[in-house]
């Protein structure tokens, strides 16, 4: 949030009854249910993933233009820099990015709804391989009192971000490994157990 994100992911195998809780906690949806096309860039070296970086377009009902720096763990919760801003057209914004040498790795889509309570964000997210929630807030305290709130297990948090985690399913199953897509992935859909994960609720 402004510049900064903190965050926390985690596995859900029950994304409506977490969405009942939130609910019940007064949370207000701030937006409905989306769906969400992401393109992952870098250079032909790979140099901005092995530091850490990363370069994103997203389309959802804007264009959005993201840079995140590497990430740090404090308290159990990621941090790191992220700064964001909208674009007039993807296939324009495309076009420059690899006008600049950068070049597209990867693809995925999700949908999410986002809900907002005590200066948190809820995502929740249903990607091609499974279900998952993430809560950014202002810092790690307020995020593990969220955390609480809600009902889940901390400890089952995700180090890791939704294209490490299909890289990591990819080595042991042979998917596209650029390509996140509920077409690539039609008919499966992988146990907490492939995805190397532990579901929190």
């Amino acid at each position: 949030m402004n510049g900064h994100e903190t965050e926390v992911k985690f596995y859900i195998r029950d994304l409506r009854r977490i969405e009942l809780r939130l609910r019940e906690l007064k949370a207000q949806l701030i937006q409905p249910r989306i769906h969400e096309i992401n393109f992952r860039y870098d250079l032909p070296d790979g140099s901005l993933r092995a530091n850490g970086r990363v370069l994103r377009l997203r389309r959802d009902a804007n264009v959005i233009l993201t840079y995140k720096g590497p990430s740090n763990i404090i308290d159990g919760v990621f941090s790191r820099t992220e700064l964001e801003t909208t674009i007039g057209n993807l296939e324009t914004a495309q076009g420059v990015l690899e006008a600049l040498g950068y070049v597209q790795f990867f693809i995925y889509e999700k949908y999410r709804a986002t809900y907002e309570i005590n200066d948190c964000h809820i995502m929740l997210d249903e990607l091609p391989y499974g279900d998952f929630l993430e809560i950014e807030g202002s810092d790690a305290s307020s995020i593990r009192k969220m955390v609480l709130q809600i009902g889940l297990d901390f400890e089952s948090a995700i180090g890791a971000g939704y294209a490490r985690l299909f890289e990591n399913y990819n080595s042991k199953y042979g998917f596209p490994s650029s390509d996140l897509t509920f077409d690539a992935l039609s008919g499966k859909k992988p146990s907490p157990e492939e995805l190397n994960v532990r579901a929190a609720d």
